[in-house]
């Protein structure tokens, strides 16, 4: 999960990765679980209304996109490029240090690595928004309508978002220079196994109420939203 927060006055762009495994309370379910189970129980809205209250932020537009449509949308854009702090392989590919032109399943491969990165799940979260803002650089070079022809066929098989048409071609073409402006953050907590109902010891990333309080006042602040206490969780 990865949050855009979008200011048009300051036409920038706050950033911010949620880990997969954050223990938190799923809005609708009843339940206390790792936040990506969100989605897995009621899908899209489950999931918006649990981040909304994970950080007391207004969640106002979704893109969600399968891993064949992230593939498809790089090689429908020639490819992306990305700047790599850590040599490592994946698969077949290779990445060395440095600036990388990656295709599509390059590009994939790149962002899902996990295992031989030293920071982990906040390594692979860097490279995604590393690819996400390589995308949106992209796409800003695009000026003529009948460019976007391959680009919507390649979202229409992969993508599901309540952005229509409109909305996308607008922010497109009025939003697209504040990619130069992207500020991302970092959720810190720390790794604990807890005991579920059954009894059986599971992983979960604990993120503090104080940590959540802070990033929910940048968030809200970028947004020109009153600050708020958020709701103490468990």
């Amino acid at each position: 999960m990865i949050i855009m927060a979008v200011n048009p006055h300051l036409k920038s762009i706050n950033m911010l990765s949620i880990p997969r495994d954050t223990r938190t309370e799923i809005v609708g379910h009843g339940t206390v679980d790792k936040i990506n189970h969100a989605y897995a129980f009621w899908g899209v809205d489950m999931s918006i209304k649990t981040v909304e209250k994970f950080l007391n932020i207004p969640i106002d537009y979704y893109v969600k996109i399968n891993m064949e449509g992230f593939e498809d949308i790089v090689d429908v854009l020639d490819g992306v490029t990305a700047y790599n702090n850590l040599a490592f392989s994946a698969g077949s590919e290779y990445f060395k240090e440095g600036e990388l032109s990656l295709d599509g399943q390059q590009a994939l491969a790149f962002s899902r690595m996990r295992p031989d990165d030293p920071e982990g799940d906040f390594g692979r979260q860097k490279r995604q928004r590393e690819i996400i803002e390589s995308i949106l650089k992209k796409g800003s070079s695009i000026t003529s309508l009948w460019n976007y022809s391959p680009i919507l066929k390649a979202i229409s098989k992969n993508i599901k978002t309540n952005f229509s048409l409109d909305e996308m071609i607008g922010i497109q073409s009025k939003y697209k220079d504040f990619r130069k402006n992207i500020q991302e953050y970092r959720i810190n907590g720390k790794g604990r196994m807890i005991a579920n109902q059954q009894g059986n010891k599971i992983w979960y990333y604990i993120v503090s109420d104080d940590e959540r309080q802070k990033l929910s006042n940048i968030l809200r602040e970028h947004l020109k939203l009153r600050q708020e206490t958020v709701t103490a969780q468990y």
